[in-house]
């Protein structure tokens, strides 16, 4: 397996629980109250597997592995995802507000929720597209198959000591369950 190709795999979880999230958009808006140990499985799982893993594997390990083989991180590719990157955890930071609100029982704090919700699923969308299909496959022609197996070591030493033994397995389980429940 190529480093990319396990970000993607990691792409397709994500884009999972962007399916989720439209179902809790659509309940909070509906006036459906939606259970707060769901929402609090789906920010710990965005805080923990698309931040804490997946971006962190990008940033410290992906990008200067590609600036290295002469991809500009300036005015270029790596400075546009390090960009959105930003603007992701801004929409987790306000979500993640309006959420502390709501669990407090203020629901008028739902169409905020909403809000940054869905700028998130709008930028992640468009930020994985441009991942999958323009910033890995220059990844891909540029590295090395020896390059490409250290990444893979450096990604498992990544989950080992960022996220710990078993976490991913923990995550990946909330994501099953979630789907189950606003999915079906």
């Amino acid at each position: 397996m190529k480093s990319t190709e396990q970000l993607k795999e990691e792409h397709e979880a994500i884009k999972l629980m962007l399916k989720i999230l439209e179902k809790v958009c659509e309940k909070l808006e509906s006036g459906e109250k939606v259970n707060h140990e769901d929402i609090d499985k789906i920010v710990e799982f965005i805080k923990d597997f698309a931040d804490r893993c997946h971006h962190l594997k990008e940033e410290k390990l992906l990008f200067p592995a590609m600036e290295e083989a002469g991809v500009p991180k300036e005015r270029g590719p790596i400075s546009v995802m390090l960009m959105e990157h930003d603007e992701g955890r801004g929409y987790v930071r306000g979500m993640s507000e309006a959420i502390v609100k709501y669990k407090s029982g203020d629901y008028s704090a739902s169409s905020e929720i909403v809000k940054n919700v869905r700028g998130y699923i709008e930028l992640l969308t468009q930020h994985i597209n441009k991942e999958d299909n323009i910033l890995y496959p220059m990844a891909d022609m540029r590295f090395s198959e020896e390059k490409d197996e250290e990444l893979l070591k450096e990604f498992e030493i990544v989950e080992q000591e960022r996220i710990g033994l078993g976490r991913h397995k923990e995550l990946h389980k909330f994501l099953e369950d979630l789907e189950k429940t606003y999915l079906g």
